[in-house]
């Protein structure tokens, strides 16, 4: 009993039906009543209050840089992390096999029994009682694993992912402008040796340029980020 005392309030919310916690801690490899349905409701309560914590704590970062963000926070690695952290996977029900082969240390089972548990917060308490749990656990990794790099804009990330292995630089060029001009539109094309040449649209030509260096970034798979 104690040890269920200390897990909840590790994560930051007291259950009124233990039952459901237990549930959530349980793997389908150990019975009937495992933890996969509880996994996909706490996956989508996580993923939305992580997305509105973000809208808060950054006014001014951009919505593709906003989902980079979330992905690095509700990553498989970053909740086997917090997992760790609260040692769940001390708490555990697995079947005979999972067990035998070190189960409990797997990343994909430690996160989605985090996402569980949150899945079975919200049963018990509503949506603030998910809410609860993601602000104990995942809210303060919003400084710690966001660092400066995901708020630079893409074409300064660019810059310093290519100087970093010693590659020449990108070049933007300006291909086309369409519309009258007071609804002027701007084609922008950034080309890297090596590379197939990205381009993007805005009605500004800055903003043109760094959708098109945010392609090239995802081209050249630049999203440890996320």
């Amino acid at each position: 009993m104690r040890a269920w005392e200390e897990l909840q309030k590790l994560v930051g919310y007291r259950f009124r039906e233990e039952s459901l916690l237990q549930q959530a801690l349980t793997h389908r490899s150990a019975g009937v009543q495992h933890n996969e349905r509880l996994e996909f409701l706490g996956d989508a309560a996580l993923n939305f209050v992580v997305a509105a914590k973000l809208y808060a704590h950054f006014p001014k970062v951009s919505e593709g840089d906003l989902s980079r963000m979330r992905a690095r926070l509700v990553r498989e690695e970053t909740l086997a992390e917090i997992a760790g952290k609260v040692a769940l996977a001390d708490f555990l029900i697995l079947g005979p096999g999972e067990m035998r082969s070190g189960g409990a240390r797997r990343d994909s089972i430690r996160a989605d029994a985090l996402e569980a548990v949150i899945g079975a917060a919200f049963l018990d308490g509503g949506f603030a009682a998910a809410e609860r749990i993601v602000t104990q656990l995942v809210e303060p990794l919003m400084t710690e694993h966001l660092g400066g790099a995901e708020l630079r804009d893409p074409k300064t990330r660019l810059q310093e992912y290519l100087q970093g292995r010693g590659r020449s630089l990108p070049v933007y060029t300006l291909v086309a402008e369409k519309g009258p001009a007071h609804e002027r539109h701007f084609v922008a094309r950034c080309s890297v040796p090596g590379a197939s040449p990205t381009e993007a649209e805005d009605a500004s030509r800055r903003k043109a340029e760094q959708q098109a260096a945010a392609q090239m970034l995802e081209q050249l798979q630049v999203v440890p980020h996320v």
